[in-house]
């Protein structure tokens, strides 16, 4: 590791935690013109999508549960989660569903690219400014070739309070 490659993981370490520094592969999906990341470690897998069963009171982002083999578990739009002003079901409609903590959770995306190995060098801290994700969702800006990715510390955000799914003590 160059003295670079230590400055690059200590300025990550700084903003978010240690536990994220050893992360370098990342599943990149699609909302809207943007490209996330988040780690590959959290995917169990990729699903097309299909209509949940709608719960009551739930936020609009919430879209229901569905069944996924004897397992009933949350889904979420992500898209209108963040605003998208736009929100089509197609054929390039995907669900990826996740293990946060010992918890199950799906989460729906207008697509998913590829999975992609950033070194520290690719990695840039996330500017400070307003937006539907809090700063403290995000790990870093990852950067490679003519792509930006938006890289998501998908466990922070799932277990926030305000997407009310998962308790402190499931974690």
């Amino acid at each position: 590791m160059t003295p670079t490659d230590v400055a690059a993981s200590d300025a990550m370490a700084t903003k978010s935690g240690s536990a994220e520094l050893a992360i370098r592969e990342f599943l990149a999906f699609k909302l809207g013109d943007e490209e996330y990341g988040i780690d590959i470690l959290r995917v169990q897998e990729i699903r097309s999508f299909e209509r949940p069963t709608r719960m009551a009171n739930a936020p609009a982002y919430i879209l229901g549960v569905v069944n996924l083999r004897g397992v009933i578990v949350p889904i979420i739009d992500m898209r209108i989660k963040f605003n998208q002003s736009e929100v089509n079901y197609n054929t390039f409609t995907v669900v990826i569903v996740l293990n946060i903590g010992r918890q199950v959770v799906c989460m729906v995306v207008d697509g998913v690219s590829d999975v992609i190995t950033l070194s520290p060098d690719q990695l840039r801290p996330v500017p400070e400014f307003s937006s539907a994700i809090g700063s403290e969702h995000l790990l870093a800006i990852g950067s490679l070739e003519n792509r930006m990715l938006i890289l998501l510390d998908i466990e922070k955000l799932m277990s926030s309070t305000d997407m009310g799914l998962i308790s402190a003590t499931v974690q």
